[in-house]
């Protein structure tokens, strides 16, 4: 038998070696922070650098130490919050008032109220801001349109038809604003600084995307669908690169760029982590139990924590014909918020 040179037997040993790979991350829930609190609520946003988390609460933003969980203070007069963004550039922060048809805009320090802009649509859901722009861009639901509104000043500076429901939504920070549009199932790709639509990529199998993500670094766009699925796709071209599966009732999805994590909060009371092993491959490493209708979270880009907002609810009334979907109610004091954290190594 002829005998093979050490290097082509090196070279084939690792050929056929299995694929291994390191410790895959694992998150677990490591304290609660009693918020308590009248009202609904829907986004959160942390500060890294602060140290602060900024959570909706219909009326106000209630704004909380993100180590130890003490009340810092609340931005008052926020009818209908949906949204917090913050403009770290500019010492501001911005909220989407949904019943109102306004943007608030605060000091980011010390949480005064510095103005109050009209929105160009109705029901401003989503809130973004655009360092690259220095826009801040409200999605408003009822129109289906955008409104754009320079930082600095709070002028208006237009408005941008999208076709559809606008829902989440991220930048490229590099002039590229992309949104999920929930009724028609896609993408759309703004620009920031002309304010045109660029681009409007189908979600093949994707149904009412809800949470959006973005891995600048990769250019990969991550987008929460109603159907159980978590899509991956080019922030380039659109095309879909990957599909993983993920709770029922997704709402919101964040990207950790350090950890290469993405994470999808679910209204069943788990969140999805998904591993990007590069940007055309993506594993589910965990499912990890939450809460149930713990479905908008947070991230705080400093020590990997995921903050996630529930509360527990009374069973649903009897439906009636004056109100045949009844709502249940939430339980007074209830209201908390989880924080998720990387296990101990």
């Amino acid at each position: 038998m002829k005998k093979h040179p050490a290097p082509i037997l090196l070279a084939l040993s690792l050929l056929l070696a299995p694929t291994t790979y390191a410790a895959d991350p694992s998150y677990q829930l490591t304290r609660t922070i009693p918020a308590g609190g009248d009202g609904g609520w829907d986004y959160l946003t942390v500060d890294a650098t602060a140290r602060r988390l900024y959570v909706s609460r219909s009326t106000r933003v209630a704004v909380l130490n993100a180590d130890s969980g003490a009340p810092e203070g609340e931005i008052p007069n926020t009818e209908g919050v949906h949204g917090i963004a913050l403009a770290p550039d500019l010492g501001r922060g911005f909220t989407s008032n949904g019943r109102a048809n306004t943007i608030t805009i605060f000091d980011s320090k010390t949480l005064a109220t510095l103005g109050t802009v009209k929105v160009t649509g109705e029901n401003p859901d989503a809130i973004l801001y655009d360092p690259s722009s220095r826009r801040v861009f409200t999605f408003n639901g009822r129109t289906a349109n955008v409104t754009a509104v320079e930082a600095a000043t709070g002028a208006v500076a237009g408005t941008i038809a999208v076709g559809g429901k606008p829902e989440f939504a991220v930048t490229d920070l590099a002039g590229r604003v992309y949104v999920n549009i929930e009724d028609k199932n896609e993408v759309v790709a703004l620009n920031a600084k002309t304010l045109q639509v660029e681009a409007r990529w189908p979600l093949t199998g994707c149904d009412a995307p809800t949470g959006l993500a973005i891995d600048v670094k990769s250019r990969r766009l991550f987008a929460g669908c109603g159907n159980q699925v978590l899509a991956v796709l080019s922030a380039a071209d659109g095309h879909v690169v990957a599909k993983l599966p993920i709770g029922k009732g997704i709402d919101a999805v964040v990207f950790d760029s350090e950890a290469n994590l993405v994470f999808s909060s679910n209204g069943d009371g788990t969140l999805t982590v998904v591993h990007e092993d590069s940007p055309d491959a993506f594993r589910v490493v965990q499912n990890l139990p939450t809460k149930e209708g713990a479905r908008t979270m947070a991230l705080d880009t400093k020590t990997h924590a995921i903050f996630l907002a529930a509360a527990r609810f009374e069973p649903a009334p009897p439906a009636s014909a004056e109100n045949p979907r009844p709502r249940r109610k939430m339980v007074a004091g209830s209201f908390e918020i989880l924080v998720a954290a990387p296990a101990a190594k």
